[in-house]
């Protein structure tokens, strides 16, 4: 962990940069410092059918779940969500602009126990 799962209105296809996203999203969880570079994962998900609020086709979303490993204390986690919708907001300014849009972020916490993991990747980039 972390993975950071982003779904999005279709209609932001055309008008917003989906891999520049991921990328930016990825450097700024790794720049909170609080988690290693072969944990992190960030997935985009384009939703091709969805109905938002009054049912305008203007209408586009934005949605983002982080989850994460357990055992960092909520203060430390707030401060990580904060780092990462600022810069999600600041990546989206356009779409601000009109009255069409929504961005959403949430952070859950996965319980250890109840999630099993298999990574190649840590121990490549642990030698390295």
């Amino acid at each position: 962990m972390p993975h950071l799962r982003i779904e999005y209105s279709a209609n932001l296809e055309s008008r917003l940069d989906m891999p520049r996203f991921c990328a930016v999203a990825h450097k700024t969880i790794l720049e909170t410092c609080l988690f290693e570079l072969g944990a992190v994962r960030v997935r985009a998900f384009r939703c091709d059918h969805h109905a938002i609020a009054d049912l305008l086709a203007e209408n586009s979303f934005l949605d983002m779940q982080f989850a994460v490993g357990e055992g960092r204390s909520a203060d430390v986690l707030k401060r990580a969500g904060d780092q990462i919708f600022k810069t999600a907001s600041a990546e989206l300014a356009q779409f601000f602009e009109t009255p069409h849009f929504a961005l959403s972020f949430q952070i859950t916490e996965i319980n250890g126990s109840l999630s099993w993991k298999k990574n190649t990747i840590h121990t490549r980039l642990r030698g390295a």
